[in-house]
């Protein structure tokens, strides 16, 4: 296999993990959890802009810090052109999988069906499936505006550090990509979702969800740096060190 077949079979395998992550993320996030009660813990009564309460998150803030290091990796080594193809692969996958979500609903329900999962809690199949792939398109929206802004925000901080700082402190480059960007991904698909959305969220919630989100992303970025430098020292040793070093530099010129 020649060094440009591994480049673009590597490109391949982080496009299509990136974008498996990204779409998980949205469908799974539908669900919301209540982090003391996870991790076994007495609820922390949290103070912030007058709300009080517990730590809830959608699930999909456990797929979301993978795909900031993706992100990360594609434009370390293929450039903003890497990360802008797979971002917007990513946004027209996620529109196609909710409107085969949104036909699916719509289908006439097998009358048996129904009530299959009655005895498991669950009187009406038809309800919940609607309800769990049924997003609302306030939130759809959202998040799709958050997730595309947050992601050309994350590349073009990413390739100022870079500029600065040369091949020196991947960690900088990659958490202050992240800091920039997800402050914008964290408080726009919040403000488009329930405050402009049905639920007409007072900005004083929005302001405190939108804040403990962040603080999440944030802690999370910085917990992940040590699989950031071990997925580009794996990535250094499939291409080999030559091959590597020339992706990156083409990418820093991007």
């Amino acid at each position: 296999m020649t060094s440009h077949e591994r480049a673009n079979r590597l490109f391949l395998v982080l496009a299509v993990f990136f974008v498996s992550n990204a779409l998980l993320a949205e469908f799974i996030g539908v669900k919301i959890f209540a982090l003391e009660d996870t991790l076994g813990l007495l609820p922390f009564e949290w103070n912030l802009f007058g709300q009080t309460g517990s730590l809830n998150f959608t699930a999909g803030t456990l797929l979301w810090p993978i795909v900031f290091v993706m992100t990360d990796i594609v434009n370390e080594f293929y450039g903003k052109r890497g990360v802008r193809f797979i971002s917007w692969l990513a946004v027209g996958v996620i529109v196609y999988g909710f409107v085969f979500a949104y036909l699916a609903i719509a289908l006439a329900p097998a009358g048996w069906w129904v009530g299959v999962a009655a005895d498991q809690g669950v009187p009406d199949y038809q309800k919940a499936f609607a309800a769990v792939f049924g997003q609302g398109l306030w939130t759809i929206g959202g998040s799709l505006v958050a997730f595309l802004v947050g992601q050309l925000i994350d590349v073009s901080v990413f390739h100022r550090i870079r500029h600065a700082t040369g091949e020196r402190l991947v960690w900088l480059r990659a958490t202050g990509s992240t800091a920039v960007s997800q402050l914008v991904d964290s408080f726009v698909v919040l403000y488009i979702a329930f405050v402009l959305g049905p639920q007409k969220w007072s900005i004083d919630l929005f302001l405190a969800v939108g804040t403990l989100n962040y603080a999440y992303k944030m802690l999370a970025a910085i917990a992940l740096i040590p699989l950031l430098y071990l997925v580009r020292r794996s990535i250094t040793a499939y291409l080999g060190a030559s091959q590597a070093a020339q992706l990156r530099s083409a990418a820093a010129r991007d």
